[in-house]
């Protein structure tokens, strides 16, 4: 059997992309513009290049494109119209808004969007614009799983399927963009939606962002300098790879500290529960409950015992959280009380055990947002008097876990599963570091990816309506009138 050395690997793919890039040929029909109007041909001869064309959409509005591949629809806008153009590409902006988003910024959003590769939708309407049942008629005209934003005059709201954001995250981030302007409102949204929305983009907008074409010349040489740095390439990401694996090693160990106190912590509950089989009026549901909560924390351990990265603690932390969701269930029938609703733990310590309700809550430099809180936290909350805050070890001395660095990450995630924590975390430092490139690469998926996320698939009109409800109002923070994160109702 031949064996391929790493080298051999790395130059194998990079000669192969050099030799498909040579074999390209530009044909002679695509060139750029200039500026009088005219197209550069590959043998440098001018030709001239007819008018843009405009296209008509299935209403029957003609559709003009505009610099950045941003489409625009060319009269008095139907429901329709708006999703077509969304399905060519993210940013819609009415001729009668065009003030809101001038083309060079729509455009710039575009592009980002496209980058990214998620389903986000950014619209921008005039004032007088009809906003009743707006976020239900749009996500039903466009068919596709994603995020809405839509800014009506000077007022904002969006919605969002759950599966791409949970309806809390949608009213987090709306609040923390209330009162900007437009463009800053528009694009500081944009950023902060990108960094926490999971999906991906539709297969109708095409390519990214970047328009433009590309000579043979330049492909050419682009190839040969991937083949001639492609050993240094190798050596670095040698290198690399060594520094990243050290770091997670020290993450791993300031982790292991803070986990062995959470599971030491669910072994001391299941001693004071004090609950026996055979006890009387124990039944077969209270002995299924205890005997799921014991296999969580044998699970625990060995997740624990078996984690070599950071991202490894996310499954010990998750088992953790259903451990103490059975714990609950537990009492509820013990005690004869209703079973509780299945909810995330509380937010500033997951040993509080399940939230009861939400509570709003503003870090500190940060926008208020609603968190999930234990019964305690939440008299606290109401009493004005500060939550007990689960603090880690750091080289400037105690800290909330959510200013404790990137390593806290996948610990959080496992408790707070499902996209919820992207959205209670914005603002924070770890929310911070959790929208940078670097924190993936550095640390793995495990530290960003909280849920199993759809997005940018064409549903057609099979979606949740609760997910796009409620009223298109001012400053409710994701709840125009009502809704909080719903793509029904009106604006």
């Amino acid at each position: 059997m031949k064996v391929v050395t790493p080298a051999r690997a790395l130059l194998r793919p990079l000669l192969t992309l050099a030799a498909a890039v040579a074999a390209v040929a530009v044909p002679a029909s695509v060139a750029a513009v200039g500026p009088a109007g005219a197209g550069t041909t590959a043998a440098g001869t001018t030709r001239s290049v007819a008018a843009p064309v405009v296209n008509v959409l299935p209403d029957g509005v003609p559709r003009v494109p505009a610099p950045g591949g941003v489409p625009r629809v060319a009269a008095a806008t139907s429901v329709s119209a708006i999703a077509e153009a969304l399905r060519r590409g993210p940013v819609y902006v009415d001729p009668a808004a065009s003030a809101q988003l001038p083309p060079a910024d729509a455009a710039a959003l575009t592009r980002r969007i496209k980058d990214a590769g998620k389903p986000l939708f950014i619209v921008v309407l005039p004032a007088n614009y009809p906003t009743r049942n707006l976020f239900t008629e749009l996500r039903t005209a466009t068919g596709i799983t994603g995020a809405y934003a839509v800014r009506v005059g000077d007022r904002f709201d969006a919605r969002a399927d759950s599966s791409v954001l949970p309806r809390t995250a949608v009213s987090n981030l709306v609040t923390s963009v209330q009162g900007e302007s437009g463009r800053t409102q528009l694009t500081d949204f944009t950023d902060r939606a990108l960094a926490n929305m999971g999906g991906r983009a539709p297969s109708t907008w095409g390519g990214t962002g970047h328009g433009g074409t590309v000579s043979n010349t330049a492909l050419i040489t682009a190839g040969a300098v991937l083949v001639a740095g492609g050993v240094g390439a190798y050596a670095l990401v040698r290198r690399g790879r060594s520094r990243q694996e050290a770091e997670q090693r020290a993450a791993l160990e300031k982790l292991r500290v803070v986990v062995d106190e959470d599971i030491t912590a669910f072994g001391e509950e299941l001693d004071r529960l004090d609950f026996h089989p055979a006890e009387v009026g124990a039944d077969d549901a209270m002995r299924a409950d205890y005997e799921r909560a014991l296999d969580a924390y044998e699970q625990a351990k060995q997740y624990m015992a078996d984690a070599r990265r950071p991202e490894d603690v996310r499954a010990v932390t998750q088992a953790l959280e259903d451990g103490r969701f059975s714990l609950a269930q537990l009492a509820a029938r013990r005690e004869g009380r209703p079973l509780p609703e299945r909810r995330p733990p509380c937010f500033f310590d997951p040993r509080h055990g399940p939230s009861v309700t939400d509570a709003t809550w503003t870090p500190p430099g940060g926008s208020p947002r609603q968190v999930p809180v234990c019964a305690a936290d939440q008299a606290r909350l109401a009493d004005g008097r500060d939550p007990h805050v689960r603090e880690v070890d750091t080289d400037g001395g105690r800290r909330p876990y959510w200013d404790a660095g990137p390593a806290y990450g996948p610990w959080a995630g496992g408790y707070f599963g499902g996209g919820l924590l992207p959205g209670l975390l914005v603002g924070t430092l770890l929310g911070s570091m959790m929208a940078t490139p670097s924190y993936a690469a550095g640390y793995g998926t495990g530290y960003g990816d909280f849920g199993a996320y759809q997005g940018g698939d064409l549903s057609g009109a099979d979606f949740d309506p609760d997910d796009f409800s409620g009223g298109f109002g001012d400053g409710g923070g994701g709840d125009f009138g009502g809704g909080g994160g719903d793509f029904g109702g009106g604006f």
